[in-house]
Formats: structure tokens, C-alpha cells, sequence
């Protein structure tokens, strides 16, 4: 079952463990349509309905998506969905995703902290009522832990302190509503794993890029969505576009801002690890899920040097930081666990920043410009509901 599976992370995954030979449930209320609707925005590639492209899959491959649409903060139509799917394992992408997003309003805030925290609170509930054996496969972030000046280890830290030593959850410093609503829902399934015996996998997502895999690419109505506004696009997706459409690549304050990063072919790659490695009963897993790390700064050259190649002038501007956060800080965080399981990283490579530059050239059309420069700003946040079409 994968819940949010009509999104940039779930549809890719959806297919690719259809394709793997799972039996394959999406389970949507399809919010992430109307976000889109509600804020003028439109994604850079044309996509096709869930209905469309579901019906797409089964033409070209004859396998079965089934599909639930509603909302999992409803816990009855969770609790028919569980019973008449009856999952072995659910991978839950099915969260409000953008930190900008939660931070436009206080309406924004408080319904990101509600729809994610009480849909997994629900998802819980709906394991432990209805299938107990049930692995839950969880998207987090690697924002829940912010930029320590320490290593960032895999969910855990050993500390020894006055001359006593414990294992304990790494400590969070999580920078937007939408990144505290993953801190909770960590602390919400660490609790349920050992209060019923849950088992669990919390993977520590980085920053996603690309908008190929292998499934999506083999009709034009199972391609995925690509993002580039300033309120769901990622860094490098928005660059690309930028510089597609000779827009200045927009670097907020500094520019040395530092995350992991990883290709969303490795996304669908480790939720399928993961499922075939489950957490043991009462087991709460934390990997941290990406395969490089990569400064703004960093980025926006790779993006300049790739650009140039393809004939694209490509340059940059220096945007007053919206956000609250170091911008320029340590950052090493480890990613070994699911290397051990198998993980066969794609990385950034020249050809890879090629094609999505491509991509981007190609559907540079249906860019909207003034969706490129931030408008969300941490500090501004106010209580009264905010429009944001043009």
C-alpha cells in the first residue's frame, strides 16, 4: 500500500514495486491537485490523472494498481482501505511535503502539522487494529536533525555523559512546521514500535532531483510531476529550469547551505530495500536516505558549467534568504545503512544534469516565471490567510 502515491515520490514508486511484482494499492485524497489549483501553480511536465495513468500501467504492463482515494485523516475509510487491501507493508509518503507550504499562513501551519501528524497517528492505529504484522515504510526528512556542528549519525547517538553511556535518538533541530510535523511523527511511531510491538523503517529522506525512472518514461501519461515554483520545487529541479529559461539561478543568502541529495531513480530503490528488509516486531529503524552531499553554491556551478555546454547563458543572483537557518555551517552526515542492504547509488553526474537540463529545455513553455522567486518568508508568517495567485 502506498499511501500519497499520486505525488512526485509515490507514483515513482508505485510503478517501480508494480513492476517488481508487488500487488500495488495507491491510497490518495489527492490534495496535492488542488495545492496547485489553490496557489496558481502548475507542474513543468503535463501529467495525466491518477485515473489515466492507472489505467496506462495496466495497458502496457497488465498489472493491477487498485485505488483508494480519500483522506487518511478519516480513520474509517483508512480502516475499509486496510481491510479490503490488507497490506504487508505500507510505504507512507502521503504528507503535506513543502516547507515553504507551512510556512505561508498560520491556516497552512497548523493544517500541515494536522494532516501529517494525525494521518500517521492514524496509520498506526490502522496496523495495530487491523494488521499487526504490517511493516510500516515511513518518509522522513534529513531536516529533522538541522546542521549540528557534529556528525550526523543514523537515528541514534551513544553519549557518554558524567561518566554514564546510553544509545538515544539523535537530537532534532527541525526549521519549519512542515520539518516538525516529521519530528513528531517520529516520536509517534518510536512510541508505538515499543509500546505495540510495531515494526518500522523511518527513512531520512535528502533533497530529491530528476523526474525519470524507467517506468515513467515508458508512456507519456505515467510521467511524473516536476516542480520548479518556490513553494514544492527542490533546489536542483528549480535550478535546472532556471537556467532553461534564462532565469539567474536564485541563491538565497550565502549559499553555503549544505544537504544530501539523491535521484529519484534511488528514491524507488530504497523504499523497495527497505520492504524487502523489514524492521524486526518492535523495531524502529532509522536510515538516513540520500547519496551526496552538495552546497547551494555547489550546485548552482554545476548547473552554470552544464548549462554552458548546452548553450544556455547561465547565470546567477544572491536573493535575501527567506528562510531562517545557518548559511554557512559544518554538515557530514552518514548514509551507510542502505548501502549495506544493496542501495546501487546514481549519482549527479554530467550526463544526468544534461537531461534534466534537456527536460527542462524542452517544457520551457509552460514556465511560469513569477513562480520562480520565493515569497514565503519564516519570519513574515502571519494569522491571516494568505493568496497566493498572482
Amino acid at each position: 500500500m502506498v499511501i500519497g502515491g499520486d505525488g512526485y515520490c509515490g507514483w515513482a514508486t508505485a510503478l517501480h514495486l508494480s513492476k517488481k511484482n508487488y500487488e500495488v494499492a495507491i491510497v490518495d485524497n489527492l490534495v496535492r491537485r488542488l495545492f496547485d489549483h489553490q496557489l496558481g501553480l502548475e507542474s513543468l511536465t503535463p501529467i495525466a490523472s491518477i485515473h489515466d495513468r492507472i489505467s496506462r500501467w495496466k495497458a502496457l504492463t497488465g498489472k493491477t494498481i487498485d485505488l483508494y482515494i480519500g483522506d487518511i485523516c478519516d480513520f474509517e475509510f483508512l480502516a475499509d482501505s486496510f481491510n479490503s487491501f490488507e497490506p504487508d507493508s505500507v510505504v507512507h509518503f502521503g504528507e503535506q511535503r513543502s516547507a515553504p507550504y507551512s510556512m505561508i499562513d498560520r491556516s497552512r501551519a497548523v493544517f500541515t502539522q494536522h494532516n501529517n501528524v494525525i494521518g500517521t497517528l492514524n496509520v498506526l492505529f490502522a496496523i495495530k487494529e487491523f494488521r499487526e504484522e504490517c511493516h510500516l515504510v515511513k518518509l522522513g526528512t534529513m531536516g529533522e536533525y538541522g546542521t549540528p556542528n557534529i556528525d550526523i549519525e543514523e537515528g541514534y547517538i551513544t553519549i557518554t555523559h558524567n561518566g554514564r553511556t546510553d544509545t538515544l535518538p539523535y537530537p532534532k533541530q527541525a526549521s519549519s512546521f512542515y520539518h516538525l510535523s516529521k519530528v513528531h511523527d517520529s516520536h509517534n511511531i518510536a512510541f508505538t514500535c515499543k509500546a505495540w510491538g510495531i515494526r518500522a523503517t523511518d527513512l531520512n529522506q535528502g533533497v530529491v532531483y530528476g523526474v525519470k525512472t524507467d517506468e515513467t518514461e515508458m508512456h507519456e501519461e505515467l510521467r511524473n510531476r516536476l516542480d520548479y515554483d518556490a513553494v514544492f520545487g527542490t533546489a536542483l529541479n528549480r535550478f535546472c529550469v532556471q537556467a532553461a529559461v534564462g532565469h539567474p539561478l536564485t541563491v538565497y543568502g550565502k549559499g553555503g547551505q549544505t544537504r544530501g541529495y539523491l535521484d529519484i531513480r534511488d528514491t524507488v530503490q530504497c523504499v523497495e530495500l527497505a520492504i524487502a528488509n523489514p524492521a524486526k516486531a518492535g523495531e524502529f529503524r532509522v536510515f538516513n536516505q540520500f547519496t551526496e552531499q552538495f552546497s547551494v553554491n555547489e550546485l548552482a556551478s554545476l548547473v552554470t558549467k552544464a548549462g554552458l555546454k548546452l548553450g544556455l547563458d547561465v547565470t546567477k543572483m544572491t536573493v535575501p534568504n527567506p528562510r531562517v537557518e545557518a548559511e554557512e555551517h559544518y554538515y557530514n552526515a552518514k548514509h551507510t545503512k542502505l548501502m549495506e542492504l544493496g542501495l546501487e547509488p546514481h549519482y549527479l553526474s554530467e550526463s544526468l544534469l544534461d537531461s534534466l537540463l534537456n527536460f527542462a529545455v524542452q517544457f520551457r513553455d509552460r514556465v511560469d516565471k513569477k513562480q520562480i522567486m520565493p515569497s514565503v518568508s519564516w519570519k513574515k508568517i502571519g494569522v491571516k490567510t494568505k493568496s497566493m495567485n498572482p
